[in-house]
């Protein structure tokens, strides 16, 4: 009775449609799934018909980027209403900043005498969140790369030649998106950046969970986020972050977060949406 929180499409920066990760989820025997796109749910209805054919529970989900203190943060959202219409307004500003990113980034590749199109690399991504992955299949498709991993060391990581910094929302506003959609705030991966630091201030903003298992979580890490969710009083989470073939081997049922921490999640999902049919029309960031 397991579930995987954390799982990426094609509508994002996956290689799996949302029917085939839910085929593939339901071959391994989960019984409850959630895709986190980065700034989209464009696969959230696909996916939520492909589980209910599938007898697979299906919780909406998306990963925002933001900052904290001039720190990168990654903030997961859970259950929120996947057709609010302020939440799918902030979504289209997000989307529009992503795309802009590709442009700059071809526009380094293309100084640096690699005549790579922008058109190319949107055909190629085939989703209106695009993302490094795809700048990096495009130029593996034309010739001036090898394979990923070379696109990424030679032009796309942080400080290479075509690398351009991510625009962020403040850790804030991005819980209050959330909430504001009736959706549960959870921070992701907090392993992979020293986030202990961070914790007081993201619960004091409303802060409801952990991502205590994560794929690239020690046992260590994972025991030690266990117990800041216990001090703080924060739901755990737990995925694979699956993204399909862009990153090797799909990492789908690497990680199975056990089912009262589901329920616990499901709880506040019902909590949160019952506030919400309470309170009144805010501005959204």
């Amino acid at each position: 009775m397991f579930a995987d929180l954390h799982l990426h499409t094609r509508f994002s920066d996956g290689t799996f449609a949302p029917e085939e990760l839910a085929q593939e989820a339901h071959r391994l025997g989960f019984v409850c799934v959630a895709i986190t796109d980065h700034d989209t749910v464009e696969g959230c209805p696909a996916m939520a018909r492909a589980c209910a054919a599938l007898g697979l529970q299906f919780i909406p989900g998306v990963e925002l980027t933001a900052e904290f203190e001039g720190q990168e943060i990654h903030i997961l959202g859970y259950g929120f209403d996947p057709d609010d219409p302020p939440f799918l307004e902030a979504m289209k500003r997000f989307q529009a900043v992503r795309q802009q990113r590709i442009r700059d980034m071809v526009a380094r590749l293309n100084e640096l005498n690699i005549p790579l199109e922008a058109d190319r690399v949107f055909a190629l991504a085939n989703c209106r969140s695009p993302g490094r992955p795809h700048v990096a299949r495009a130029l593996v498709e034309a010739g001036f790369c090898r394979d990923l991993d070379e696109a990424f060391e030679r032009f796309l990581k942080k400080h290479r030649p075509a690398w351009v910094p991510k625009s962020r929302i403040s850790a804030g506003d991005a819980i209050a998106l959330l909430h504001r959609a009736g959706g549960v705030a959870v921070l992701a991966h907090p392993g992979l950046y020293y986030a202990d630091p961070l914790l007081p201030e993201l619960v004091r903003a409303g802060l409801d969970g952990l991502e205590c298992f994560h794929t690239k979580h020690s046992p260590s890490v994972t025991d030690h986020y266990l117990s800041m969710a216990a001090r703080y009083g924060l739901l755990v989470t737990g995925g694979s972050d699956c993204h399909g073939y862009n990153k090797g081997q799909p990492l789908i049922g690497s990680i199975r977060l056990a089912p009262e921490f589901v329920t616990r999640l499901q709880a506040r999902i019902r909590e949160r949406a019952a506030a919400r049919k309470h309170q009144p029309d805010t501005a959204i960031p």
